[in-house]
């Protein structure tokens, strides 16, 4: 039978071992925290000159892929062309509607980069109460440019 000394440190000694692996002292055996990817790297200091280059240059080759995918001017007026060309009849007033099949088309011709646009998720969000199931040219060229 154990003493009531050897109790204490036994208590002691499981309390040390949990409260460690509670507050992060001792790595778990857990696999899954080997997956969770790190999401904070600090900003390099002054005298770290290599840090702050690379840390510039790879936020210009970011900048550039993201304006590269960006719609330019031309792409914008062939994209309109496109859309006014498939709009579907009747228009609502003076505006000019298109359902999804002719929406689809346009998705087709109107190449790469705007391909991220021609989803059943946009056509449906841009979607409101019309009768024959059509949305608002202007509207989805509105939402590209906001977007693109």
């Amino acid at each position: 039978k154990k003493t009531e000394q050897e109790l204490k440190d036994e208590e002691m000694e499981l309390f040390t071992k949990y409260y460690m692996e509670w507050k992060g002292g001792k790595k778990s055996d857990n696999v899954s925290y080997a997956n969770i990817p790190r999401f904070y790297y600090r900003l390099p200091a002054e005298d770290e000159v290599l840090l702050q280059k690379l840390r510039e240059e790879s936020r210009a080759v970011f900048l550039q892929r993201k304006s590269r995918e960006l719609l330019d001017n031309e792409e914008l007026q062939n994209l309109w062309f496109l859309l006014d060309k498939h709009q579907t009849s009747p228009m609502i007033g003076e505006e000019a509607m298109i359902n999804y099949e002719n929406f689809l088309k346009v998705g087709e011709k109107a190449g790469p980069k705007c391909k991220q646009f021609f989803t059943a998720k946009i056509f449906a969000k841009l979607l409101h109460n019309d009768p024959y199931g059509r949305i608002s040219i202007m509207q989805f060229f509105n939402y590209v440019m906001r977007k693109g």
